[in-house]
């Protein structure tokens, strides 16, 4: 079930973030956006998500027009993570994690049960199950909720800089998860900062800058240090180590040579 974004304009009030957006994510495939903090991702993220709807365009999931489609097909369609989320409540996580089928009817069921516990063991925090969502780390937040996403069951996942406040090891185990996500058909559409994980990861990758999104240049690699020197605005260098290809910043010293 592909991603569909056409045309899609958006703007705060004069500053116009979106300027005639098209995207598209293939059914399977994991796609990365990558751009400056206030360039727009975030926005077009949740206008793929239905949460906010854009001035001009439209957005189809699976070829069905995303404005079509009721609560509890969209949410059988599409799995939203945002950037920021704050607890209210002192849920257990489990119940945190069963509140991503909140589309469906009545009271939890087996059927809920166990798409949560399932959710639980991918992420691997079975263990964290019965204690208080507020009571976490940062980190540990952050794979709940994704857990929370995957318990819907999408398929489509739009995931706000999911590997935000992970370690090392628990970044690139989500990331491989989601690759794997993708293997079984499920389309994945996310935010990140950190331009490696998208060359080292994404099937799909999309620039998005001054409200235009870029692809990367046809017959270049995708650690294209002078792309990624536009898009961020500092100078990087691109690095081949062990058959990979990853852009790092370089040093001030370096700079004055």
């Amino acid at each position: 079930m592909g991603i569909g974004l056409t045309a899609i304009r958006h703007a705060y009030g004069d500053r116009i973030v979106l300027d005639d957006v098209s995207l598209t994510i293939p059914e399977g495939r994991f796609g990365v956006i990558l751009g400056r903090n206030g360039s727009g991702k975030s926005t077009l993220l949740r206008i793929a998500a239905g949460m906010l709807a854009p001035q001009r365009g439209e957005v189809r999931i699976g070829g069905r027009a995303l404005g079509t489609l009721d609560v509890r097909a969209r949410a059988s369609r599409v799995g939203y993570l945002a950037q920021f989320h704050q607890p209210v409540f002192s849920f257990s996580v489990r119940d945190v994690v069963l509140t991503g089928r909140a589309a469906g009817t009545g009271l939890p069921g087996a059927a809920d049960e166990a798409a949560a516990d399932e959710a639980m063991a991918a992420l691997g925090i079975v263990d964290l199950a019965g204690r208080p969502y507020d009571e976490l780390s940062g980190g540990e937040r952050q794979l709940v909720m994704i857990a929370r996403v995957l318990a819907q069951r999408p398929q489509a996942l739009l995931l706000d800089e999911p590997v935000s406040h992970l370690d090392l090891a628990n970044q690139d185990r989500l990331l491989r998860i989601l690759h794997g996500l993708t293997r079984q058909g499920i389309t994945i559409l996310a935010v990140l900062h950190d331009p490696n994980h998208a060359f080292l990861f994404a099937d799909e990758i999309a620039y998005l800058d001054r409200g235009r999104i870029e692809r990367p240049a046809a017959g270049r690699a995708r650690a294209d240090a002078a792309q990624i020197e536009r898009l961020y605005g500092i100078p990087v260098t691109a690095v081949e180590a062990d058959g990979l290809s990853v852009v790092l910043p370089r040093p001030p010293e370096r700079d004055r040579e």
